[in-house]
This record gives C-alpha cells, sequence and structure tokens, in this order.
C-alpha cells in the first residue's frame, strides 16, 4: 500500500467508524485530526479538489479513487505527520484491518491473500 493509499484508507475508515459507538473517542479525534491536517495540506497546495474530504460519494469506491487523485496531486506522500496520523488511526479502528468488498454482479472475483484463480466463462 503507497502512502497515499494508507491516508485515504485512513480516512475512508475513519469516516465509516465514526458511526459506530466502538472506541468512538479516540477514533473520533484522530479522525478529525487527520481531516484536517490533509485539509491544511490541500489548502496550502492549492490543489483543487479540497471539496472532496466533504462529499464522499453514495459509491464509496467513486470516492475513494477521487480522494486518491487528490492526494497524489497534493504530495501528502511527503507529509511526515499526515502519515503520522493516518498509521495511528489505522491501528485504533476497530477490525481485522480488512477491506470490505463489494462486487455484487461481477464476476471472476478474488479476495484474499495468496489465492489462485481459474476463470472459465
Amino acid at each position: 500500500m503507497s502512502e497515499v493509499e494508507l491516508v485515504a484508507a485512513a480516512l475512508a475508515a475513519g469516516a465509516s467508524a465514526g458511526l459506530t459507538d466502538t472506541a468512538r473517542g479516540a477514533v473520533l479525534d484522530l479522525y478529525t485530526s487527520l481531516r484536517e491536517a490533509v485539509r491544511r495540506r490541500l489548502d496550502r497546495d492549492r490543489v483543487a479538489g479540497a471539496r472532496v474530504l466533504d462529499a464522499p460519494d453514495a459509491d464509496p469506491a467513486v470516492w475513494r479513487r477521487r480522494l486518491v487523485g487528490v492526494l497524489t496531486d497534493s504530495g501528502v506522500e511527503q507529509d511526515v505527520a499526515v502519515l503520522a496520523l493516518a498509521r495511528a488511526l489505522l491501528e485504533k479502528v476497530p477490525g481485522d484491518g480488512r477491506i470490505t468488498v463489494y462486487a455484487e454482479g461481477s464476476r471472476g472475483v478474488q479476495v484474499g491473500d495468496g489465492n489462485t484463480q481459474h476463470n472459465a466463462f
């Protein structure tokens, strides 16, 4: 996972974890700090698209793709403070660190580590 993807994953995890009561205090504090640090970075670098932080689409995959693009343009992978906040947030988010995959209607999807897949359609 690249540094940009790490920040995007932390923002996505923090946004979804904020909807639950599990570990809400620490997670919400870290999420808010990360979000504001990213916002300052986007504002400082005059990167168009800081509004992506405030407008997650109904489709999380679309939002995350847009977010990764904006973060890449901002050079966030060089911001040590943002990366530290992202790592700390991902450590606090409840769960096993796995990502939920929405694959309704898909064919030939493989999820997991070290799998082999042979498709015949």
